[in-house]
């Protein structure tokens, strides 16, 4: 089963780059309609499930090393 609309939505947001403070937060909610925290709630998840990994597995190993080198710092 493939991802979702909003799965892969979340997949491109995040292989944007966004300049300024607030950008990105904006963006979640006018372009998806969603808190920030929801969308990171989402996002967290996604990086977890293999659909996500095979449809960008650019910007999901990115974002899985990211996660766990916070989670180091911890």
């Amino acid at each position: 089963m493939d991802l979702g609309q909003r799965e892969r939505d979340i997949l491109a947001l995040e292989r944007r780059g966004f300049a300024g403070p607030g950008a990105k937060e904006r963006a979640v909610r006018e372009e998806l309609g969603l808190s920030p925290v929801r969308y990171y709630q989402l996002l967290n998840a996604l990086l977890d499930d293999p659909r996500a990994l095979a449809a960008d597995p650019v910007t999901v190993n990115r974002l899985r090393r990211v996660r766990e080198s916070r989670r180091a710092e911890r």
